[in-house]
């Protein structure tokens, strides 16, 4: 086939979109669609995540272990044991290590997602993907993270005797839902922020950590409403997703408190109406993201 006659049949093929550098126009389900059919490839990028965390170490994965049972050993002896928390909160490892864990996967998927299209720049920059797929990643990894460690829980719970298994352990999937949905909603708008403006990244660090002490981690709900009285400030400390959060899963896990440690009313409720909300949030910053995303290839 001579050259012409190559060109001539290239004209008469039908012209297929392959990929955008802007998706405006694509709603939130279209968005859903683009990204189921790109499953694979964000399968891909969670393995790629896992691995490049311990990569050449010799133990591996078992540095996920390592991390939060060595927040535990020092929250638990330097809290527990010097600050003598252990004396008003029964079972004060698995209390300590149940919010601990709850708040991991909020801090892990926000922190992850936040970094994710910065770190990720090689690839948006050569290739087309749904630029979702890689805070979508960030979700998977730490939801891998979460996974461990709830196993340790369990097993904790078990070896202590103290395995919860009663009527309250529902209050863990709405509390799961609640911090994945805020953590997603918020890892998709930090991490197209972070592509114009990278002192985000280092600020969400510093709001987490804060968060993390503001949240009932190492003391109990009850301490805080000793102190904060009933009112408008003990309303926005307990609604805030965190602190609901966290308190849903030390309702559905530690079975030491049960009957005995004090909870905000309703709070069944209460994580609902933050799921709704949560889910709100999620769709509206998504579409920020989608808004800011048609330049992340030229910003980075």
């Amino acid at each position: 086939m001579s050259a012409q006659e190559r060109f001539t049949a290239l004209a008469q093929q039908k012209l297929v979109i392959v990929g955008s550098g802007s998706r405006k126009g694509l709603g939130t389900w279209d968005s859903v669609r683009e990204i189921f059919t790109q499953r694979e490839m964000l399968a891909l990028l969670i393995r790629r995540d896992l691995k490049s965390r311990y990569k050449d170490s010799t133990l591996g994965f078992v540095w996920t272990l390592v991390r939060p049972l060595t927040q535990l050993f020092i929250y638990y002896i330097v809290i527990g044991k010097f600050l003598a928390a252990e004396r008003g909160i029964p079972d004060f490892a698995i209390y300590v290590f149940t919010g601990l864990t709850a708040y991991g996967l909020l801090s892990e998927i926000i922190g992850g997602g936040t970094a994710s299209i910065v770190g990720n720049s090689g690839l948006i920059k050569k290739i087309y993907l749904p630029r979702e797929v890689f805070p979508l990643a960030s979700v998977g990894s730490a939801l891998f993270n979460f996974a461990i460690q709830m196993a340790i829980i369990v097993l904790a719970t078990l070896a202590l005797g103290a395995f919860p298994a009663t009527t309250d352990i529902v209050y863990l999937f709405p509390a799961f839902m609640v911090l994945a949905v805020y953590a997603t909603a918020f890892g998709l708008l930090l991490a197209a922020v972070n592509v114009y403006l990278r002192d985000v990244q280092y600020l969400v660090e510093v709001l987490l950590m804060l968060a993390l002490w503001a949240s009932p981690v190492v003391y109990s709900w009850s301490m805080v409403k000793n102190i904060l009285g009933e009112g408008l400030a003990l309303d926005i400390y307990t609604n805030n997703p965190i602190t609901l959060g966290v308190l849903g899963f030390q309702r559905a896990l530690w079975l030491a408190g049960q009957g005995v440690a004090e909870y905000p009313p309703d709070l069944m409720m209460r994580l609902g109406v933050a799921f709704v909300i949560g889910v709100v949030l999620l769709g509206i910053f998504h579409r920020v993201f989608a808004r800011l995303q048609g330049n992340f290839a030229q910003a980075l």
